[in-house]
């Protein structure tokens, strides 16, 4: 994980989040994403952004107007216990039971465990899939029984 310390955006910043928000929401229907950029006062650059950073670059900008700090991880980082167990929002103790049982890969550095974050994120995948598709059994349950959902 990245080393810059996490802090909250400012109400300023918040609000500039926002603003940025609104208006580059518009540019995101329109195909192809070429942005100028101002270099300096008198000049401007075009820069064409891959969808996958635009639509990344909103989501950042949504976090930030609602106050939320924002960390990027690349998917080949190694996190510690305490990373993967704050990823996945559960209890470090649970994470390290998910590890010793097979269910999530790592390897031991010495004696403290890394976890890669792809495997962190595969398995909140699965867990993600286990979960909508008890849900979708237990509104199908419910509709068989008529019980209004």
């Amino acid at each position: 994980m990245s080393n810059t310390a996490l802090r909250l955006p400012s109400p300023v910043e918040a609000q500039q989040a926002q603003e940025a928000l609104r208006l580059l929401s518009s540019v995101k229907q329109r195909g192809p994403r070429s942005l100028q950029v101002a270099k300096n006062k008198n000049e401007n650059v075009a820069v064409t952004v891959p969808k996958e950073a635009f639509d990344l670059f909103l989501e950042i900008l949504g976090h930030l107007a609602n106050g939320t700090a924002v960390s990027i991880v690349p998917v080949h980082a190694e996190l510690t216990t305490q990373q993967a167990a704050d990823m996945l929002n559960v209890s470090r103790p649970f994470l390290v039971k998910l590890l010793e049982s097979g269910a999530i890969p790592h390897r031991k550095v010495g004696a403290h465990r890394r976890v890669l974050m792809a495997d962190i994120m595969a398995y909140k995948q699965g867990d993600d899939d286990k979960r909508k598709a008890v849900l979708d059994e237990l509104a199908a349950e419910a509709q068989h029984h008529d019980l209004g959902y």
